[in-house]
């Protein structure tokens, strides 16, 4: 994991933190907490191989 992958997760957390205030400053407080929630999901999709990766070097290490 390199400083890019970080960097990308905090572009998207910023992203969904002024859409989220910008919607619920409109009154759509339903299509923020759906921002919210999708913003949610990509990182996790983003986080998911990193922890597959993580487990293979566990397992490796530890030879399981």
């Amino acid at each position: 994991m390199d400083i890019t992958f970080v960097l990308k997760i905090a572009v998207i957390g910023i992203i969904v933190a002024i859409l989220n205030q910008v919607l619920s400053k409109a009154g759509r407080d339903d299509y923020a907490m759906l921002t919210a929630i999708a913003g949610i999901v990509v990182i996790l999709m983003m986080l998911i191989p990193q922890i597959e990766s993580l487990y293979s070097a566990i397992k490796s290490v530890f030879e399981l």
